[in-house]
């Protein structure tokens, strides 16, 4: 069995993979011109896991990433197909 982060390695270049995920949320947080801080404030999440999450050195639950994507004012869909 693969765990997690090397099954995230061999679908980096796939849409739906984490490191997508994760760029997209980054991309939004920027174009709504806020910080880590700002950010981590509005999702209740301390600052750190925020930078962590966006430079990937953590491997981010679906319900912290969730948390952030509402924080954004956005919704994360995941599909399985």
């Amino acid at each position: 069995m693969m765990g997690f982060r090397r099954y995230g390695q061999d679908r980096q270049n796939q849409p739906h993979s984490r490191r997508e995920i994760i760029r997209q949320l980054v991309r939004e947080r920027k174009h709504q011109k806020l910080t880590q801080r700002e950010l981590a404030e509005k999702t209740g999440l301390k600052q750190s896991n925020i930078s962590r999450l966006e430079t990937g050195k953590s491997n981010p639950s679906l319900d912290l990433l969730q948390r952030v994507a509402e924080g954004l004012g956005k919704e994360l869909h995941v599909e399985i197909r």
